[in-house]
Formats: structure tokens, sequence, C-alpha cells
């Protein structure tokens, strides 16, 4: 089971950036589907940003052109860029990794999951 441990969050000013980063314990994410989720209280759970081992990326409507959604397969790494933030991003982030070459987006598909790390936006 791969363990993914994300750092990065904290609290910005409205208009704000913030630049999360994802750790995977195995050398996965040149194979692997790797997303960024997030969660606000009393929502569910939403992608946020999506990209496969051939590098495609796929946002959510709400993000495209403020965030960018990068990885670093000789660091193992995956990184997700948030400028222009605002109070509605606010929500708990979280990594996920799945298995196969190419990404099915919804929650359920991926098997890994971190911790999550907490970004609020007032």
């Amino acid at each position: 089971h791969v363990q993914l441990v994300e750092s990065g969050g904290g609290s910005v000013q409205t208009g704000g950036s913030l630049r999360l980063s994802c750790v995977a314990s195995e050398f996965i994410t040149s194979t692997y589907c790797m997303a960024w989720f997030r969660q606000a209280p009393g929502k569910q759970r939403e992608g946020v940003a999506h990209i496969d081992s051939y590098g495609r990326l796929t946002y959510t409507d709400s993000v495209k052109g403020r965030f960018a959604i990068s990885k670093d397969d000789a660091e193992n790494t995956l990184n997700l860029q948030m400028n222009s933030l605002t109070a509605e991003d606010t929500a708990m982030y979280y990594c996920a990794a799945q298995g196969g070459l190419y990404c099915q987006i919804r929650a359920s598909k991926f098997g890994n999951w971190g911790q999550g790390t907490q970004v609020t936006v007032s």
C-alpha cells in the first residue's frame, strides 16, 4: 500500500497563493494517475486536478486558470500550485494515487490517500 504525505497547507488571505506537495513512499508518479481532491465541511469530496502517467492534465472548472498540478517523477512528488485563492477554496486537500496509466476521476477509483493538509483562505 502506497503512503502519501502532503505538506504546504496553511492560512492565506484572499488573492494569495499556496503550493501543496505530496511525497509518495514508492516510485509511482510515472506509472499511476495522481490527483488532488478537496473536501470542505459539509460538502462531498471534490476532484480538483488530475495528472495521468503521460502528463495529461484535468481540472475542475472552478480552479482552471488559477491552479496548476505538476509532478516530479525523479523526486516522486506531486505538486499543486494554487494562485488567486478565494474563501471558496477553503478545504482539506488530499493527495491521491490510482494504479493504471489513465485517470478514472471519481474518488472511489483511488485506492491510496494521504492524510490531508488544511487550506484556509480568509
